[in-house]
């Protein structure tokens, strides 16, 4: 059994038990202790575990929506300006783009009105009005509805019909959390994760914009699957760990 093999059998363990000790994992593998101790340390490093004396306890936190757009926006600036960027070189002239109401669309859009990109934009992120200068060749359809101002944006019922009347070719979407062990994306609000699914039901291609802190955190309510993106686009290289648990779901990463 391949290391990789061997750390994906531990984290299954752990969703199903809550926990595994270093004795039990040694005697079903067929490896030392200090072995799997060593797996262990690498999984903690990759957040996907909390060691304890004898094993390790699952720690994947689950979180909602607590804080506004514009806070977040103040937080861990320079990898979403990475993340941004990555986006930003896959959107074309005449692209017609919709991008969800997130922190990381925020630098994006920033980005497309720097460079003049000349393409059609369809967003419920009521903060990039004030964003967009006059002269921009940018066409910019903004999605009404009950604005949230922990989202940032709006969403419900009002939006998703809006958005059911347009069609575009590329989606950027962001969440709250990402889930390895069944592929799950999820948000912290109902009516957000309603509100992303109707974006993505209109796109032909469909992009995760997420921090890699993301594969470690749990929303609320879930609203996608890995296996719906042509890719995700994260700030740095992922671990040996998480690149084999993503290979299962046949996913790009930028």
């Amino acid at each position: 059994m391949f290391i990789e093999e061997r750390h994906k059998h531990i984290l299954d363990i752990l969703q199903k038990e809550g926990k595994v000790l270093v004795k039990d994992l040694s005697t079903q593998f067929q490896v030392s202790e200090s072995m799997i101790r060593k797996d262990l340390q690498v999984l903690e490093k990759d957040n996907l575990l909390q060691r304890t004396y004898g094993g390790a306890i699952n720690m994947k936190r689950t979180i909602a929506h607590n804080e506004s757009l514009f806070k977040r926006v103040e937080i861990d600036t320079d990898l979403k300006e990475i993340i941004a960027k990555k986006a930003y070189e896959l959107i074309n002239e005449g692209d017609t783009v919709f991008l969800d109401a997130s922190s990381i669309s925020y630098f994006l859009t920033k980005l497309l009105i720097e460079n003049n990109k000349n393409i059609t934009l369809i967003t419920n992120m009521v903060e990039i009005s004030s964003m967009i200068q006059l002269h921009s060749k940018m066409h910019v359809i903004f999605i009404g509805g009950d604005y949230n101002p922990l989202v940032g944006g709006n969403i419900g019922s009002h939006s998703i019909e809006q958005i059911k009347l347009y069609r575009c070719n590329k989606a950027f979407i962001g969440c709250n959390g990402i889930d390895l062990r069944d592929g799950s994306i999820s948000t912290g609000l109902s009516e957000d994760a309603g509100t992303k699914k109707a974006i993505m039901n209109i796109s032909k291609e469909l992009y995760l914009m997420a921090p890699s802190e993301r594969f470690n955190l749990d929303g609320i309510i879930n609203f996608s699957n890995i296996t719906d993106f042509y890719s995700i686009i994260t700030e740095s290289p992922l671990s040996n760990t998480i690149m084999a648990l993503l290979e299962q779901y046949n996913v790009r990463l930028k």
